[in-house]
């Protein structure tokens, strides 16, 4: 997904990919332009709501950096009460019933329908994905290779329909590609049984490999959520070289994908 500039759209939504800061306290904010909004967006979030996917050039906003900073790297990106999850690889999703709840809860997704509460994934190769619905219900989903075959997307929509969700959208982060996914043949076959022939493939010098871009695509379409043409066509984090990654170097740092509303939108 490039990014890009263009008009907001009557909704008032705004995708965007983080950039850099150029001056201290100044924040470039692009969005990216209606005809791609529409390609990845299954349907029109509700007015306010912000979908922010960040990559190394924006900060490492792993939970191990010093407190002062860390907060000033958020809210940059969104200023409010953040919700940042202790993620353990399951598909336990914990519901923020007011901005700030659950701060290092063990769990693998979050869910709320409060404006001004940023929901946050950390990732340095597993897939961050964020949800938004017409009403005004959000969610994010850490999913590794094992929260996916825990079903944790799939527990994160259902959440999200019990609190209210009915037309629900999603952006997924960049993450790791087949290409650079080698996978041991019995764990491959696994997935595969769990999740199907389509997460099968292999690396670029031919090894097994787990599609975990595929296997987000499935745990979409069990949930019941459209998977347009290329949405799931993302950033490599290993090949790319720009972004954080624990496969291909062992960084500690960790993009974020982070979802929230605003309690008051400008006219």
């Amino acid at each position: 997904m490039a990014d890009g500039t263009g008009p907001v759209g009557p909704q008032g939504v705004r995708f965007r990919r983080r950039r850099p800061l150029r001056r201290r306290r100044r924040v470039r904010r692009p969005v990216l332009p209606e005809v791609a909004r529409r390609r990845l967006a299954p349907c029109e979030p509700a007015n306010g709501t912000h979908v922010v996917l960040t990559g190394p050039a924006w900060g490492d906003l792993a939970r191990s950096v010093p407190t002062e900073v860390l907060h000033q790297r958020q809210q940059a990106i969104a200023p409010c009460r953040w919700t940042v999850l202790d993620q353990v690889h399951g598909a336990d999703v914990v519901v923020v019933e007011q901005p700030g709840d659950h701060v290092g809860a063990s769990a693998d997704a979050a869910v709320t329908d409060r404006p001004d509460a940023a929901l946050c994934v950390l990732t340095a190769d597993c897939a961050g994905v964020a949800f938004y619905s017409e009403e005004g219900v959000l969610g994010v989903a850490h999913a590794g290779w094992r929260g996916l075959a825990a079903g944790v997307i799939q527990a994160c929509v259902e959440v999200m329909r019990d609190c209210g969700a009915r037309r629900i959208g999603w952006q997924l982060n960049a993450c790791i590609s087949a290409g650079a996914n080698e996978f041991s043949p019995p764990e491959l076959e696994s997935l595969v049984e769990r999740l199907g022939p389509g997460v099968r493939s292999v690396t670029l010098d031919g090894r097994p490999a787990f599609d975990l871009r595929a296997g987000v695509g499935v745990a979409l379409a069990e949930a019941g959520l459209e998977v347009p043409a290329g949405s799931l066509r993302v950033p490599c984090t290993v090949l790319g070289g720009e972004w954080y990654s624990w496969r291909a170097r062992r960084d500690t740092g960790r993009q974020a994908t982070v979802v929230w509303r605003r309690s008051v939108v400008a006219p």
